[in-house]
């Protein structure tokens, strides 16, 4: 860890450096990194589910803004497509539950019946509409019981939309973007020169700059995961890109959606040996990982074990603060159920729908050294006094 005596003539030599170099916030793409803290590596990773959807509603810019502020070390999207062609982050396939769609009149002729992984749904669907009409939708809460104060103050963004978001943070925050439902997207969706999904997805994250293996020089500039439920779509960018990359597991009565697959044989050890070639993790449904019954947790499976054995990391899903979301164990304590799944349990980072309480409770059991903290708050202030002296 480095202290303030081995940092200052560091900073000397940046303060130097700064005064003769280009503006300190340049575009997305083309900003000068040296001055932002990096992404830190030593505590499971606090990843924000579609942003800080506890509080604002889900996939918005102002969601994954929060989860920033609150300290997330990743943001998480899910990334569909529209009618034209363009990417957006959007949970659901069909935008009932998430945006004003039904205050929309002159969309109701679009409303339509698709089969979904096997499931008729019927609604109104982002593969039906261009990027210009799902702009003018407003997004919503999706659960009632969370603040509805932010209701259609926001709008649908565009996965590069979301990329600038990370890259313009103040400090290195990482992107951990899901291949939503490939085959209906493939199926709905057609690009020019024979082009997939999977394709556009990949081409948007290399345009800006992601790139490199789990924990290379260039993958911690830019950190990011890859995530899908559908392993042929892992299997099928691996020889795309080297970005690391996380296999999503569902519930144990869903299949894969690409490859009919049960529960049972993507966790057996033989698909472990063959998937750990491709991906760096899993994400299990956490009522999986540990079982459930009459609210109560079970004895935990050996899957995190086997997967450690493998190298692979564990990154499971969903933490929430709500008493509904919290088994009896944690005594509706948010914390303990944080405690229990780092500590116990082992994981290697969690999706939260509350980044805010996930750091604190790591910056309360775990935090960062107080010198390299005071070290990076003197960068930080050198920094801010740098850029108006610059742009006065």
């Amino acid at each position: 860890m480095a202290s303030l005596s081995i940092v200052v003539p560091f900073i000397f030599l940046l303060l130097v450096n700064w005064c003769f170099a280009r503006p300190l916030y340049p575009l997305p793409s083309r900003r000068n990194d040296r001055n932002r803290r990096p992404l830190q590596t030593f505590r499971p990773y606090n990843v924000a589910h579609r942003g800080s959807n506890g509080e604002i509603p889900e996939e918005s810019a102002a969601s994954y803004m929060k989860a920033i502020e609150e300290g997330a070390d990743f943001i998480e999207a899910d990334i569909l497509a529209t009618k034209d062609g363009v990417l957006i982050c959007s949970h659901d396939v069909n935008l009932d539950d998430t945006t004003d769609i039904h205050d929309h009149k002159e969309f109701a002729d679009r409303k339509r019946t698709y089969e979904v992984q096997a499931v008729n749904i019927t609604g109104y669907f982002s593969v039906d509409f261009t990027l210009e009409e799902l702009k003018s939708l407003r997004l919503k809460q999706r659960y009632p019981f969370r603040d509805q104060q932010y209701n259609g103050m926001y709008s649908i963004i565009t996965f590069e939309e979301f990329i600038s978001i990370a890259l313009d943070a103040p400090r290195v925050v990482g992107i951990y973007p899901e291949i939503k439902n490939p085959v209906f997207i493939n199926q709905r969706v057609k690009w020019s020169g024979g082009k997939k999904y999977e394709d556009k997805f990949v081409e948007t994250l290399k345009k800006y700059g992601y790139r490199g293996s789990y924990m290379s020089k260039e993958w911690l500039k830019q950190p990011a995961f890859i995530q899908s439920f559908a392993p042929a779509s892992l299997i099928y960018i691996s020889k795309q890109t080297n970005i690391p990359k996380v296999f999503l597991i569902d519930d144990v009565n869903i299949p894969t959606q690409d490859t009919n697959q049960s529960y049972q044989e993507i966790t057996s050890d033989k698909y472990l040996d063959f998937i750990k070639e491709y991906v760096v993790g899993i994400g299990p449904w956490k009522d999986n990982l540990v079982p459930v019954s009459g609210n109560y947790l079970e004895t935990p499976s050996d899957l995190v074990a086997r997967a450690h054995v493998r190298n692979l990391q564990v990154h499971p899903y969903t933490f929430r603060n709500e008493n509904q979301f919290l088994h009896f164990n944690f005594s509706e304590d948010p914390y303990k159920e944080y405690d229990y799944w780092i500590n116990k349990v082992g994981v290697d980072g969690l999706f939260t729908d509350f980044a805010g309480s996930l750091h604190q409770f790591q910056e309360w059991t775990n935090p960062l050294s107080s010198g390299e903290e005071d070290a990076h708050k003197l960068l930080d202030r050198i920094a801010s006094m740098i850029s108006k002296f610059k742009h006065a």
